[in-house]
């Protein structure tokens, strides 16, 4: 495994400022964002797929700097009702896997999409309880007519490029925890995985390690988010865990982003790091900070601190202790 950082918290600074400075902290890959909800400041694949010579440009100063690209990212709804709207998602998304394909980048990471209710809608409808009965009814719509036929589709476009998909499950979109994760790769391909953010997932409920051990066992964990959650133990007893207040909002929340160990202890991420290990992970672990009670520096580097002793560099090999 190799520690890494989703560049999108970078956007106010420059390419090659961002790359000096990320290198220069000591982590060794990095995310770049090429498109949707987080935007292109970094990376613009419809401009670089028209002149090779960017292309090989925007590689160097990678490559230069001892760097490696684990995945491009472009985060958005190409399931989103309205068709303006689903046509730049969806064309984010070719372009990245376009130019993933192009530079050997074989990570594309994104959100499963949500559509609306119906035809006629224009906004997306996440469905999280089965009765009154028209819930129910909505889930099996969207699935059947327009889940499954976008992502068959795009599974056969990234078998074709030689890249594959990361689709991170976070509520609001139909694949948001592990049996939604694994519907989706099991009824449209084997090129869609997970890119594991546990921070969507500890405001859920759900164990991250066990979750990284049963998407292994479908070989369907292709990237890792270092994300956490911190949770406001006096408004979770008032209010619960379903919280649409801004993020701004932290004291009036019930859970909020945090950078990794300020949510969870050393121990809960040595076992996230660890079942990675199990499942034979070798990917990034790339920080993504949100944390609004810290600035951007401070977080990622406290981030970089924190995992720099628990990320697995090299795999055991033999049993040397026997």
């Amino acid at each position: 495994m190799k520690l890494g950082v989703f560049a999108a918290l970078f956007r106010d600074k420059s390419l090659e400022e961002t790359l000096d400075y990320i290198a220069s902290v000591g982590v060794q890959a990095v995310e770049i964002a090429a498109g949707g909800y987080v935007g292109n400041a970094h990376c613009k694949p419809a401009e670089l797929l028209k002149d090779e010579k960017k292309v090989q440009e925007f590689r160097k100063a990678i490559e230069s700097r001892g760097l490696e690209i684990s995945a491009l990212s472009c985060h958005g709804n190409p399931l989103h009702p309205e068709p303006k709207q689903r046509a730049q998602f969806h064309a984010d998304f070719e372009n990245a896997v376009e130019l993933a394909s192009r530079i050997g980048v074989k990570t594309v990471v994104t959100f499963s999409g949500c559509p609306g209710d119906s035809d006629n809608s224009k906004y997306p409808s996440w469905i999280v309880c089965p009765w009154p009965n028209d819930f129910s009814t909505v889930v099996a719509w969207q699935w059947k007519e327009k889940v499954i036929p976008y992502w068959v589709e795009q599974n056969r476009l990234l078998e074709k490029r030689g890249v594959r998909v990361a689709i991170e499950p976070h509520p609001g979109f139909v694949v948001y925890n592990t049996e939604t994760m694994l519907r989706l790769r099991a009824e449209c391909g084997e090129t869609i995985g997970a890119n594991f953010d546990p921070s969507h997932l500890f405001w859920q409920q759900m164990n991250p390690a066990e979750c990284i051990k049963e998407l292994g066992k479908a070989r369907a964990l292709f990237h890792f988010h270092a994300k956490d959650t911190g949770f406001d133990g006096p408004n979770v007893r008032l209010n619960g865990v379903l919280d649409t207040k801004s993020y701004a909002q932290i004291p009036d929340r019930s859970w909020v982003f945090r950078t990794v160990g300020y949510g969870h202890g050393e121990q809960v991420w040595r076992e996230i790091i660890g079942a990675l290990q199990l499942i034979g992970y070798n990917g990034s672990v790339s920080i993504e900070h949100e944390d609004g009670l810290m600035s951007k520096t401070e977080g990622f580097e406290k981030a970089v601190a924190f995992l720099k002793g628990m990320v697995i560099n090299e795999p055991a090999g033999e049993m040397w202790w026997i």
